[in-house]
């Protein structure tokens, strides 16, 4: 998660992470005892390897889909200005949260604040990628193999599994379950981060 002394790490290099709200002070993601059956459901949820190709019930349903692509894309543009990448890692990004029954502007928001987009973002607790996810996933619902973490829809795909986990938890409890994901349940600075990124994409302003 974000930290004062967050860094990132691109082309060998470390640089100093800048540009995102510096309220989110907590750690990353604490690591629980899971009974074996949330275990082994969160395994096979992270263990599909589909490629992320959005499926439309109706001709209105992708059309909403391509609105939200073209106007995300252009607040992006910033940040990912190559096209293809940019997107490649919006329709990713829609795809996992959806699978995971998450709305995508919430999820946009949390990799705002968690990374700014970077996609080898690594925290001073270790937390790796767009969506700053703790090592220790890979191994308990994972292949135990951590550097996974740095592709793109690895990421997105533990993170979104990992905050809808944790909404399940937390019974639809939306500001405690984003606690739980940056390791400060009960706690506001972090949640209304969020939640001020998820206004910027659901709205006008530039992200």
């Amino acid at each position: 998660m974000l930290g004062r002394r967050s860094l990132i790490v691109a082309g060998g290099a470390g640089l100093a992470l800048a540009g995102l709200p510096r309220l989110a002070l907590a750690g990353g993601q604490v690591e629980e005892p899971l009974a074996d059956s949330v275990r082994g459901a969160l395994r096979m949820a992270v263990a599909n390897g589909a490629p992320p190709r959005p499926e439309f019930a109706s001709t209105e349903e992708r059309l909403v889909y391509l609105r939200w692509l073209t106007a995300s894309s252009e607040k992006l543009a910033r940040r990912k200005p190559d096209f293809d990448t940019r997107r490649e890692f919006l329709n990713t990004l829609w795809y996992e949260s959806k699978r995971a029954g998450l709305e995508p502007n919430l999820v946009l928001g949390l990799v705002q604040v968690e990374s700014g987009f970077r996609k080898f973002a690594i925290s001073s607790v270790g937390a790796r990628g767009y969506m700053q996810i703790m090592p220790f996933w890979s191994r308990l619902i994972g292949d135990g193999d951590a550097s996974r973490l740095f592709h793109m829809q690895t990421n997105l795909r533990f993170g979104c599994v990992i905050l809808r986990h944790y909404l399940d938890r937390e019974r639809g409890d939306l500001f405690l379950a984003l606690g739980r994901y940056n390791g400060s349940r009960g706690r506001a600075e972090y949640p209304n981060a969020v939640f001020a990124s998820r206004k910027q994409w659901e709205s006008g302003a530039r992200a």
